[in-house]
């Protein structure tokens, strides 16, 4: 029988919301994409999406994914994520990295996230690797209850790190 997350996958978890649609990013995203970040870290950050856009977006599109959730009755963009396929960093084998997931406030707990994560799952899946890893700061709780609740848990890796004066 298959689990509660897995019957409906026309709607959101609430039932009265359609799921997303997820496809891959464009360039013209990028301000949507601009905004939604900011409105959730209080910072603009123009040049560095831009680069990421490009990069992402275009090259080796087999091995880096962007990917953007929007509502399939407004086309407005409500979350978006982004991963790669790294090889070999100190001696693991290859695997899915997501490197950024955020979700437009009023569209969390809505099955966004999930669809987002999903969906980058089968990218990585489709490119080969069985295992997907990402970094959570400590104190992001958010963060660490969705990753947590999507089944990652703790890996074989420390991250260690000094400041440099």
């Amino acid at each position: 029988m298959p689990s509660a997350k897995k019957q409906n996958r026309n709607h959101s978890k609430d039932q009265d919301r359609p799921l997303p649609q997820i496809r891959r990013v464009q360039m013209d995203d990028l301000d949507g994409i601009i905004a939604l970040d900011q409105r959730v870290t209080g910072l603009a950050k123009r040049g560095y999406w831009r680069d990421i856009l490009e990069r992402y977006g275009r090259d080796r599109r087999s091995e880096l994914f962007f990917l953007v959730a929007e509502t399939q009755d407004q086309n407005k963009l409500i979350g978006f994520i982004f991963g790669e396929i790294r090889a070999w960093e100190f001696g693991s084998a290859p695997c899915g990295w997501v490197l950024a997931l955020s979700v437009a406030p009023e569209a969390r707990l809505h099955g966004v996230g999930e669809a987002l994560f999903e969906a980058i799952s089968a990218e990585f899946k489709t490119g080969g690797v069985d295992k997907m890893r990402t970094m959570v700061a400590r104190d992001n709780r958010l963060h660490l209850l969705f990753f947590r609740g999507e089944g990652m848990i703790a890996g074989p890796y420390i991250e260690l790190e000094k400041d440099l004066d």
